[in-house]
């Protein structure tokens, strides 16, 4: 039989951009989404409900990410967040945190949102209101962040780096842990939407940032999760023997992971902007959609210049995003990666056997974390040259999220 893209993706974690509609003027903005007061523009409360039908249909027990734009500015955000929780979905909201008051707070817990991120992208208030574009801004974050803290609701920090807060990211994992934030997500910028404005890191930046990021996360282990996203890179680089390095996946992109614009259109992220040609799930079957050339290419993908040739292809593949935005090509190199590829050692030369009770255990995680669990433990058992996989290795590794460190 013929295997297919639609085969071979799954994705168990949905981001959702439900409206262009934003109270701040980003300058990073990949959606360059808009300071309006009206919802034109926005898909109604009934095409939304239906869309949370396919996509629970077609993806059961994903997580669902409601972002924007800023969602709290749809006043149906919890009517739809509900209807997806209902629907056995797990639902977290994305949000710049300046909106949130003891109201919001009251509505977020009654809507069973299972956790909250904000964003806050330095320590310092001056420069964080001039990448969002509005005083006041890093204030009201911090606010929020402290009453997500006192009504006992998960939240992370979500963080840009660019070149003027690269050097920061020590002391906002302080500042994260201060305010009892349950991780910092720290983000790496793809020039797109009014991101194209804005200067890059260079790879030897991206390569300094991300060494940071596996040091801290080793420090601040069972305290603060320290986590790259848009950086897959971090496979190469965690050598450590944190809980995170090992736990921690490349990029899903296309296969466990979509994007849903405002439009409806869907992309393999959020950083893949849609095309005139790009289907809209509101009248097309998500496994239809699933069939154009761009998902076909993720799924199978052939990567081009060294990304093709590295011995880390499998785990880090490299930021398809930055190659589009960069060179046209998503199959193409990603100029941010400063490795030379070596075909010594290559990274899948160890078979790993999970035996039926290990596979008992699996099937009993979360699906949005299923995949990354997976990978985790058999990367560790790589490092540790196991050969099988048993609950008691299994055990080990959530241990060791829970903060402790076993012999």
């Amino acid at each position: 039989m013929t295997t297919t893209a639609t085969d071979t993706i799954n994705p168990y974690l949905i981001s959702w951009n439900l409206t262009k509609r934003c109270n701040l003027k980003c300058k990073h903005c990949y959606l360059d989404a808009k300071e309006l007061s009206d919802g034109k523009g926005d898909i109604s409360t009934d095409e939304a409900l239906k869309i949370v039908d396919e996509l629970a249909a077609i993806s059961p027990g994903a997580m669902l990410i409601l972002t924007g734009g800023e969602p709290l500015l749809r006043d149906d955000i919890f009517e739809i967040s509900q209807y997806a929780k209902e629907r056995a979905m797990t639902v977290v909201l994305g949000t710049n945190g300046t909106l949130i008051d003891d109201e919001l707070i009251r509505k977020i817990k009654d809507s069973d949102i299972s956790g909250v991120g904000i964003s806050l992208d330095s320590v310092s208030a001056d420069y964080h209101d001039k990448l969002r574009g509005v005083d006041g801004a890093w204030a009201k974050t911090i606010a929020s962040a402290k009453l997500l803290n006192d009504a006992q609701l998960d939240f992370q920090i979500h963080l840009t780096v660019t070149k003027d807060n690269r050097l920061e990211l020590a002391e906002m994992a302080r500042l994260a842990e201060e305010l009892n934030a349950k991780s910092l997500n720290i983000f790496f910028l793809v020039c797109t939407g009014r991101g194209e404005e804005m200067t890059d890191l260079s790879p030897e930046e991206y390569e300094e940032a991300l060494t940071t990021i596996d040091r801290l996360a080793v420090e601040y282990e069972g305290r603060l999760m320290v986590r790259a996203r848009c950086a897959p890179h971090i496979k190469r680089i965690t050598a450590s023997e944190s809980a995170y390095a090992n736990i921690t996946s490349g990029c899903i992109a296309g296969r466990g992971y979509i994007r849903i614009s405002p439009e409806g259109q869907v992309t393999p992220c959020p950083y893949v902007p849609p095309t005139e040609d790009t289907p809209s799930i509101l009248n097309t079957r998500l496994d239809k959609i699933f069939e154009a050339d761009i998902f076909k290419s993720f799924a199978k993908p052939n990567y081009g210049g060294k990304c093709g040739e590295c011995e880390f292809m499998e785990t880090c593949g490299g930021c398809r995003a930055r190659a589009l935005a960069t060179s046209g090509d998503v199959m193409g190199e990603d100029p941010w990666c400063a490795h030379t590829p070596s075909k010594d050692s290559p990274e899948n030369s160890v078979e790993i056997v999970w035996n039926s009770l290990a596979k008992e255990r699996l099937k009993k995680i979360p699906i949005f974390l299923r995949t990354m669990v997976k990978a985790g433990v058999e990367a560790y058992a790589k490092k540790k040259d196991i050969k099988e996989i048993t609950p008691e290795i299994m055990a080990t590794l959530r241990e060791r999220f829970k903060g402790g460190r076993p012999n």
